[in-house]
């Protein structure tokens, strides 16, 4: 008896000893104790973050699969893809910075590449590809602050802005909140139809969670809209909600890089890279800020940080799905005291099961009243920009306007940039400012206007 006591004291200690190797480990790694938090927190944090971006991985594949994508594998390319370039975040930049395929880019590649330029899926993942290659060799170089520099704060903005109130305008088109008229183009729908009504209950839930700062608000509003369209008989529970994943061989590796250059498409990949690079990065710095991790203004280890999002662009079209980028919803992690990469670590995990929630996403993505809202809050979300440009400069102000308004109503967020990059160095060189003007922007204003002028029609 006194042997087996002994036997299970040792066995005890040792089992703690491993704990405590481990937590030593995590901590050097991360450094915990340096940035002023420990392991329990890092894990809530990283649960918080999860919960608040995991709607990405119903309404990605809901958006991508209007462009004839396979909703299995665009559900398969989500979670995996976020979970790559998460733990790359995580662990080789050790920021508390998530990511995951973009809102607003999902919706470009979509609605503006596919459906409205004629392209096949296959050669929007090459540009993605392209892009995501172009992104990696500018985060290995200074170049990309050079890129960063060149474009005016007020067109930086104003493309944020844009894609916000582009993907609200899909959001409203999706729950026939908005519909098309042959007298007006658009106009309101009629909210006596279920779904238009279920949309605008879904749009409440969630604005009421967001407003009582409920974590995982656009998430759990999709759940109770669900929820509440079931008793409606309007959506049923399958079967099984969790099952081992297929489909994913319907998306990956079917990019077609030569169409690309066969189309002429460079204007879509310098879209992909400008906003995926500029969102990156003003995400990014906006997180860090929140957590206390920029250095005398600057922000420590860009190149890995950037990386993460570029590799995660580039292994997305490999997969198939719309390009990356840093979540701003990560800062509701940093909120609840997230301060290192443990935290998305987490986060990368539990996107890893989300994998097996097939039937669960499908469920939610069935009618679209209940990813409607989702898109129109999101879209409310990135308008917040607008408040930073100077409307009083008119120089300034209406190239940010034409950005903002020509997204929603010529249904491309490419056209929008170029408008904005056209008639911005225009404006400057009318008021005899041209030497103001970064030369990249000149590059910039001829690409455009050869893209919207001659090869859009």
């Amino acid at each position: 008896m006194f042997i087996l006591r002994n036997i299970i004291t040792a066995s005890r200690i040792s089992y703690y000893q491993k704990i405590e190797e481990r937590c030593i480990i995590i901590n050097s790694w991360f450094k915990l104790k340096e940035h002023g938090t420990n392991v329990t927190t890092e894990i809530i944090a990283g649960i918080t973050t999860f919960l608040t971006m995991v709607y990405i991985v119903v309404v990605n594949p809901a958006i991508l699969s209007a462009a004839g994508m396979d909703f299995n594998g665009v559900f398969m390319a989500t979670a995996i893809t976020s979970m790559i370039a998460t733990l790359i975040m995580g662990i080789f930049a050790n920021y508390p910075i998530a990511i995951a395929p973009g809102m607003g880019m999902n919706a470009f590649f979509a609605y503006s590449v596919v459906i409205g330029s004629h392209i096949s899926w296959q050669i929007a993942l090459g540009t993605v590809f392209i892009a995501g290659l172009l992104f990696i060799v500018l985060s290995l170089t200074k170049f990309r602050y050079i890129l960063i520099d060149a474009i005016p704060v007020s067109l930086k903005h104003a493309i944020t802005a844009g894609i916000g109130l582009f993907i609200t305008f899909i959001g409203l088109q999706n729950g026939k909140i908005i519909v098309a008229s042959p007298a007006t183009l658009v106009t309101m729908g009629n909210l006596r139809d279920p779904m238009t009504l279920m949309t605008v209950i879904g749009v409440i839930v969630t604005l009421m969670l967001l407003v009582y700062r409920v974590k995982g608000a656009i998430f759990v509003g999709m759940l109770v809209t669900a929820i509440i369209a079931s008793t409606q008989g309007m959506m049923s529970l399958p079967p099984q909600l969790f099952v081992v994943p297929t489909g994913l061989e319907n998306t990956a590796l079917q990019l077609d890089i030569s169409g690309v250059f066969s189309h002429g498409l460079y204007a879509v990949v310098f879209t992909f890279l400008l906003i995926t690079l500029f969102d990156t990065t003003g995400t990014m710095l906006g997180v860090a800020e929140q957590a206390g991790l920029l250095k005398d203004g600057k922000f420590p280890r860009a190149r890995g940080a950037l990386l993460a999002d570029a590799i995660g662009t580039t292994a997305g079209a490999l997969f198939g799905t719309s390009p990356t980028s840093a979540y701003v919803e990560s800062g509701a992690g940093v909120a609840v005291g997230g301060r290192t990469g443990l935290t998305v670590v987490v986060t990368a995990g539990l996107l890893g099961l989300t994998l097996f929630a097939l039937p669960l996403a499908k469920m939610l993505a069935a009618i679209p009243a209940v990813t409607a809202p989702a898109l129109i809050i999101v879209g409310f979300f990135m308008m917040n920009g607008l408040r930073e440009i100077n409307w009083k400069d008119t120089e300034e102000a209406f190239p940010a306007f034409l950005v903002v308004v020509t997204m929603p109503l010529t249904y491309s967020i490419a056209t929008g940039i170029g408008t904005g990059f056209i008639v911005y160095p225009l404006l400057k060189i009318i008021r005899g400012k041209a030497s103001q003007i970064h030369p990249i922007m000149y590059i910039f204003m001829v690409i455009f206007f050869i893209q919207i002028g001659f090869l859009s029609h």
